[in-house]
């Protein structure tokens, strides 16, 4: 027979996203044998669908749909194998495991309806159904120990003793119940009872008063009615009338004024009854006359009808507290409230809640607007920038704290304020107002510190200035411009190596000019192309080509036409020396100029020579004579005048009535616009006025009009600036030309500035009047000021908070006793002044936290009585004051800087070092010292050149070769010639040379004094002088050559005679005649400053050195000779850290008393830290909170009294009650020390309103004699959690109270109730329980539960794992001095040790060798009696004599020992003996 089966659906397929979709799926005709067939064999069974619509799900469709999912259910144990469920207490350790179930749906986030889940599985995976969890073992009932037994029911005979305890937890999980929680047995007293008195007891019992109820007829009480009301209009808080209702119905007229929902309440008096009998000591009940005699007791009273509680109708809600969009997602929250109209009386149900609360607008992003916030941060303007000093800088007189520049913090305050409702009213509209910070608590509040930066005055690195240019005109560019004009200069150039990042200022100037005369813009270069060719012959006159070219004063080539004149001839005159002439050299280059510009005294100068080579004949021409050897020239003959500007500090800041600015635009700071000016001064570069020719140009009293413009001037130059307010004059007050001026000292600086004034303090009072008379004690006197002139218009003069027009004190008064209470306060320094000076932060940091304060200490203020009373009645504040003093932090001091050192290198760069030395170490929270080195130092480092490198050799020329003839022979050949040596500083750009020790020169750089020279005689050749060494390669590479050649001058008149070599070669070795060279940079210096900064941006440099490949440091042309360019770089920028001192926010007003009577009080504040400490900055202080104690004021409470004893009225036992009292105490907020005292009703409130609140009567019970009752409550448990493994399985825990069954008589057990518990939830800890054990004493001891907070309990610990408390060996020890070990074998006692049988049992115990604890046997046992014993005199031995048998009949190991050592002794013996035969 064969079946359809279906495979599972398919994806839902379709066209478009919605209900529209395709789903198919595979049928299967199967037979039952599990093979497949035809779908014809199944035509006999339904054939299942194949195909169905289905919902095709999109991407879009994620918003649309979610996973609803409950809660978690309930843990539920997992079924066992025979599928029952029960608790597995045996085999539980630690808890069971159980499995949570909860409910899953996907459903429409629209409206919340199921949908297939399919549909949300397409997005996610469906969340699981189920999860495992654990059940905790069950928790048995946890009960006490039982309390001593009672005493015996009965002094005579037989009676009963019972025992209680109670429990301690409640059985959970499962567990086992509580067990009896009472004990009874029976007691025998020695003393029979006599005849009579051990009859029955009989007593009177009442029972309980019903429920207070109206009688059936309206005759048969006197019903009345008793009206409190409470309604706002009562004269009297308590106001109580009594109206007697008659039997007929009749009106009352009240003069009371209605008001709405008045509270009040009606008594109705009625009626209520109890049982009472006469009961037997068996609980029997008896005839009622064996109890009563004279008078029977009340079965009937008077009560007052219960009343519950009523209330009115709920008020509307209060509109929503969150009604617009804000960043905080809390919900905003609404109320509604009703008032009660009835009290309760008569144990009427009490009043329900009156105040409704429930949160609102839960999406907050749903509501349409968002918050215009009512509480909003506003801020104060900026404080000045403030700079922290360096720790040498801290003395004023040492350093203008003005002058300080570079980054720095300042600061200002923040505040919450409220923002008026700009839909109210506009006469309801408010100002804004400062409120409480916490207000604003869901904004962050602005920034109350920021970084800043006072601009220093900018600072450049410059180069060196270049040597002076050409004398040239200003327009040379303009071959046409340049005719006509008379005003020339020179030029010299430097460059901006480095410039701090201050856009306000600017370096100085890079390009200076000097005038001079006879201008040149472009000029003819002649250059020597070829040798001397005599016209006639092979010596004599002669020409030589020469190249001639045009170029300007940079050396470019420019055409012809701009040189003016006439160009050089194409040929120049020459002469080649004849054999028998003399021959000169040709001439030397020039030598420096020996001053950069002419003055009066001193012009430059420079010179060059030529030498005699060879001697001429007799009949030959002579040489020329010795001052042609040498030419003298002018240089540098421009005078030295170098103008440049010089401007003078800022003057102070001046109002100018004529600007109008914003002030709202500037700030609280500024109230009004001024000017600052300084004086502008044209001078010279050697730092005095221009004097004579030379110009001074200073600026007139109109310098805030200048305004630049173009103008035509006499003699000007192209575009020239002529500027007003500006003149120059000469040293005769003459007027002058300005051009010069502006021509050589470049643009003007500016002379003027805004500025702002600061505002001034224009509030003015006039003096304190006196105070005014005292009318008593306890009463206060004060005293008055008032505001004069325009102060009483000023808004900020009218605010009291900062001009308090009004004084008031506590008058002082004899009849109270004052005494301090509690400890000083901390030393608080007073606040500090509102109205902080102008320079702002100079306030701030003249603020110390040291110097001299108060202390405070609170004041008791008692009467007569010794009762508490307002502490003002005896001082004014509730203090009592001390001077204190908070020592003065004290920082680091270091020394003053040493000179500094000499440079670190003796050749090339180097640095040179300077440092200060610590000499305080910081005290008491002062500024830390800068990191120190190992020697406790700090330096600062700057680059130098060592003391050769500063200097120069400077030769002059060589002098005649001089020659030693004898007779009359020719002064020719080799002879001498010397030259004078100096050593000079480099460098000098004008002036005389500086002449030095030739000791602070390099000794290996000195030139030579003196050479051997050769002066050629009459007919031999004559050569010029070698020429330069050619290159040889960069490499040095061993196999090239470098060469020099020299010229013949003359020809050997003599035909045998030769010229010598013209040409030399060598070859080029590394360090001896070939060289290579490199750059080397110094240690970069430490970071430098502008001038007058601490910290900040700056930059540190170092010096560059060519440096030979011998390590010989060489001039820098050597390296650019080679076309090497240096890559190190030789300025970088840097950045010193500020040091930034720990700014605190000033402190918050003095909190609100914790608590609002009493001497527990403390009032605090705080502060917060603003800017941590940075570097060398002074730290924050560790007391940011600052607590003193209040006023001690009086607490007046109600003191409810301890519940009376049980009283019963009427009767000996039965249904009571028990009440407490209500009365009005003083105390100091605790009501142990001291105790509290009794005062008038009227200090508390009132005291009718405050019984209706308490509870002042509660039923209660005596029990009759033979009465089985139960116990009062015992006092609740400790609270327990739940615990796993010392972790808390659940977040609440429970206590436990129970009340024990008290049995009097065996024959009323039958009535007996039960036992009763209760628990409730607490807070608690873990507890632990742990099986503990006493001593064994004859194989027993005491095995009890005990929890972990150190208390004995019945259940909690596992029996699994108690303890044995017998303990038993089989078979029994009977042996002399045996006993039963705790494992369960038979042992020795101690000084005696077990001799065991082959089977492991104790056969004997034999005294154990060198015990002197002598014990004797058993003589009660057999054994003891048969067993022998040691003779004495094998007592005597047994402490040395040898034992090969132990004391449990073994051998001994060292007997096998010796009967090894003996075998291999007689081994040995025989070996030897058969060797020897």
């Amino acid at each position: 027979m064969s079946s359809f089966v279906t495979g599972q659906w398919g994806q839902c397929i379709g066209e478009k996203c919605g209900s529209g979709g395709i789903q198919t799926r595979t049928l299967w005709c199967v037979h039952v044998d599990g093979w497949s067939s035809h779908h014809s064999h199944c035509r006999h069974s339904p054939k299942p669908e194949s195909q169905r619509q289905c919902y095709k799900v999109c991407d879009w469709h994620q918003d649309l749909f979610e996973w609803d999912v409950s809660d978690w259910g309930p843990c539920l144990l997992i079924p066992f194998l025979s599928n029952e469920l029960r608790l597995r207490t045996a085999d539980c350790i630690t808890a069971q495991h159980g499995i949570q179930r909860r409910s899953i749906h996907c459903v429409r986030t629209s409206n919340r309806t199921a949908v297939s889940s399919r549909i949300c599985e397409f997005f996610s995976h469906k969340p699981p159904v189920e999860q495992a969890c654990l059940i905790p073992c069950p928790q048995d009932c946890v009960v006490s120990d039982f309390t001593p037994w009672s005493s015996c029911s009965k002094t005579c005979g037989v009676g009963l003793q019972h025992r209680t305890r109670h429990v301690l937890a409640p059985p959970m999980y499962g567990g086992a119940d509580c067990p009896n929680l009472t004990e009874t047995r029976t007691c025998t007293n020695s003393v029979d009872c006599s005849i009579g008195e051990g009859e029955y007891q009989y007593s009177l019992k009442v029972g309980a008063w019903s429920e207070c109820r109206l009688p059936q007829h309206k005759d048969a009480i006197l019903n009345g009615r008793t009206i409190l009301d409470y309604s706002a209009n009562s004269n009297e808080n308590n106001t109580v009338t009594l109206h007697t209702v008659a039997f007929h119905h009749h009106s009352h007229h009240h003069n009371h004024t209605h008001i709405k929902n008045p509270v009040s309440w009606e008594l109705e008096v009625g009626y209520q009854t109890r049982h009472v009998r006469c009961t037997r000591s068996d609980g029997k009940n008896s005839m009622l006359s064996l109890c009563t005699k004279d008078s029977s007791p009340l079965t009937f009273q008077a009560c007052v009808m219960p009343e519950d509680c009523q209330t009115s109708d709920w008020s509307p809600w209060s509109p929503c507290s969150k009604t617009c969009r804000s960043t905080d997602l809390s919900p905003g929250f609404r109320v509604r409230s009703r008032i009660m109209t009835q009290i309760p009386h008569g144990g009427g149900k009490p009043c329900p809640p009156l105040e409704e609360k429930e949160a609102c607008n839960i999406i907050g992003d749903l509501l349409p607007n968002k918050c215009d916030a009512r509480y909003v941060w506003r801020s104060t303007d900026w404080d000045e920038c403030h700079i922290l000093p360096l720790l040498g800088q801290q003395d004023q007189r040492q350093v203008k704290v003005s002058s300080l520049c570079g980054a720095g913090i300042q600061t200002r305050k923040t505040y919450c304020v409220q923002v008026p409702d700009d839909s109210a009213p506009h006469h309801r509209k408010e100002v804004s107002r400062p409120v409480d910070g916490r207000l604003c608590d869901g904004n962050e509040p602005p920034l109350a510190v920021q970084s800043c930066s006072v601009p220093c005055q900018h600072h450049c690195v410059l180069s060196q200035w270049s040597s002076w240019g050409p004398c040239i005109h200003e327009n040379c560019k303009e071959p046409q411009g340049k005719k006509g004009m008379t005003t020339c200069s020179r030029r010299r150039t430097r460059e901006v190596l480095w410039q701090s990042g201050d856009a306000l200022g600017s370096c100085p100037h890079v390009v200076e000019f000097t005038p001079c005369e006879d201008p040149v813009c472009y000029l003819w270069q002649v250059q020597r192309e070829d040798r001397c060719v005599p016209t006639k012959g092979s010596c004599g006159p002669g020409a030589a080509v020469q190249n001639v070219s045009c170029v300007d004063v940079e050396g470019e080539r420019v055409p012809d036409t701009h040189c003016e004149g006439d160009a050089p001839p194409a040929e120049d005159a020459c002469e080649v020396p004849c054999p028998a002439d003399c021959v000169v050299g040709s001439w030397s280059l020039w030598s420096p100029c020996s001053h950069s510009c002419a003055n009066k005294t001193a012009e430059g100068r420079q010179s060059r020579t030529r030498t005699v080579l060879a001697i001429p004949r007799k009949d030959g021409k002579a040489c020329p004579a010795a001052p042609a050897l040498e030419e003298w020239r002018v240089c540098s003959d421009h005078p030295c005048m170098v103008f440049h500007w010089e401007a003078s500090a800022w003057s102070p800041c001046v109002q100018n009535s004529s600007a109008r600015l914003n002030l709202s635009a500037l700030g609280n700071d500024a109230c009004a616009v001024g000017v600052q000016s300084r004086r502008v001064t044209c001078v010279k570069k050697s730092g005095g006025p221009v004097s004579k020719s030379q110009l001074s140009c200073t600026h007139t009293a109109q310098s805030h009009n200048l305004s630049p413009h173009v103008c035509g001037c006499e003699r000007c130059l192209p575009s020239c600036v002529c500027v007003s307010g500006v003149s120059c004059v000469g040293e005769n007050g003459e007027a002058a030309n300005l051009t010069a001026c502006l021509r050589w000292a470049g643009s003007l600086p500016p002379q003027i500035r805004t500025c702002r004034v600061a505002c001034k303090d224009d509030c003015t009072l006039t003096a304190w009047s006196k105070f005014s008379e005292c009318a008593g004690c306890g009463s206060t006197r004060s005293r008055t000021r008032s505001l004069t002139g325009r102060s009483r218009k000023r808004e900020r003069c009218l605010n009291e908070e900062l001009f308090p027009l009004q004084e008031v004190e506590a008058c002082p008064c004899d009849q109270f006793l004052s005494q301090p209470y509690g400890d000083w306060s901390a030393c608080i320094l007073p606040d500090r002044p509102l109205h902080r000076p102008p320079h702002g932060w100079m306030g701030r940091r003249e603020v110390k936290e040291c110097g001299q304060g108060l202390r405070f200490r609170a004041v008791a203020c008692v009467n007569q009585q010794g009762h508490l009373v307002k502490p003002t009645l005896c001082t004014q504040a509730g203090y009592i004051m001390e001077v204190c003093h908070i020592p003065c932090p004290l920082d680091c001091k270091l020394s003053d800087w040493s000179a500094w050192s000499a440079c670190s290198a003796s050749h090339g760069s180097g640095l040179k070092i300077r440092s200060k030395w610590l000499r305080e170490k910081a005290f008491n929270g002062g500024r830390p010292c800068p990191k120190l080195d190992l020697k406790n130092q700090v330096y600062e480092a700057v680059p130098c050149r060592g003391g050769s490198s500063q200097n120069e050799w400077r030769s002059e020329a060589w002098s005649i070769c001089t020659i030693n003839t004898v007779d009359d022979l020719p002064a020719c050949g080799e002879g001498v010639q010397s030259r004078k040596i100096r050593c000079v500083k480099k460098g000098l750009m004008s002036g005389e040379e500086s002449i030095v020790d030739d000791s602070q020169c390099d000794a290996e750089e000195m030139p030579p004094r003196a050479q051997v020279c050769h002066l050629a005689c009459p007919d031999d050749c004559v050569v010029g002088p070698w020429g330069a060494w050619s290159s040889c390669p960069l490499h040095c590479d061993a196999e090239s050559v470098r060469n020099r050649s020299r010229q013949i001058l003359r020809e050997s008149a003599l035909e045998s005679g030769t010229c010598p070599e013209q040409i030399q070669s060598e070859s080029c070795v590394l360090n001896s005649t070939c060289f290579t060279y490199w750059f080397r940079a110094s240690e970069w210096s430490t970071c430098q400053l502008s001038e007058g900064a601490v910290c900040g941006p700056g930059f540190r440099l170092r010096l560059l050195d060519c440096v030979r490949s011998d390590g010989k440091i060489v001039a820098m042309q050597m390296c650019e000779q080679f076309g090497l360019t240096s890559t190190w770089p030789l300025l970088e920028d840097c950045v010193v850290e500020c040091s930034v001192s720990c700014l605190l926010s000033d402190w918050s007003p003095w909190s609100e008393c914790s608590h609002i009577c009493g001497s527990q009080g403390q009032l605090v504040r705080n502060r917060r830290i603003l800017q941590e400490s940075h570097q060398e900055g002074r730290l924050c202080p560790s007391q940011l909170n600052q607590t003193k104690s209040c006023p001690v004021k009086p607490c007046y409470d109600w003191l409810l009294s301890d519940w009376s004893a049980c009283i019963v009225e009427g009767a000996e036992c039965g249904e009571g009650v028990r009440t407490r009292n209500l009365s009005c105490i003083v105390h100091w907020g605790n009501l142990n020390e001291p105790p509290p005292q009794p005062v008038e009703t009227e200090l508390c409130g009132d005291v009718m309103r405050q019984q209706l609140l308490q509870q002042m009567e509660q039923p209660c019970f005596v029990p009759c004699p033979g009465d089985c009752h139960l116990t009062e409550w015992s006092p609740w448990s400790s609270c327990q959690l739940i615990c796993l493994e010392g972790r808390s399985f659940e977040y609440t825990g429970r206590q436990a109270r129970s009340r024990a069954v008290i049995v009097q008589a065996m024959e009323n057990q039958a009535s007996c109730p039960h036992q009763v518990f209760e628990t409730k939830s607490c807070k608690g800890k873990c507890h632990t329980y742990q099986w503990k054990t006493g001593g064994w004493s004859n194989n027993e001891r005491a095995v009890w539960c005990q929890r972990s907070d150190g208390v004995n309990v019945t259940g909690g610990c596992f029996q699994q794992k108690r303890p044995t408390t017998l303990r038993h060996c089989h078979p029994p020890c009977t042996k002399p001095f045996s006993h039963c070990t705790p494992s369960g074998v038979c042992g020795c006692e101690k000084g005696y040790t077990e001799v065991m049988t082959s089977h492991g049992f104790l056969d004997y115990c034999t005294r154990t060798p060198g015990f002197h604890n002598n014990k004797k046997a058993d003589v009660k046992t057999t054994s003891g009696r048969l067993k022998p014993r040691p003779s004495q005199a094998n007592d005597l031995f047994s402490e040395w004599t040898l034992r090969p048998v132990g004391p449990d009949g073994r051998v001994k190991l060292w007997v096998y020992a010796v009967a090894i050592v003996g075998f291999i002794i007689i081994l040995f013996v025989v070996v030897l003996s058969f060797l020897i035969w």
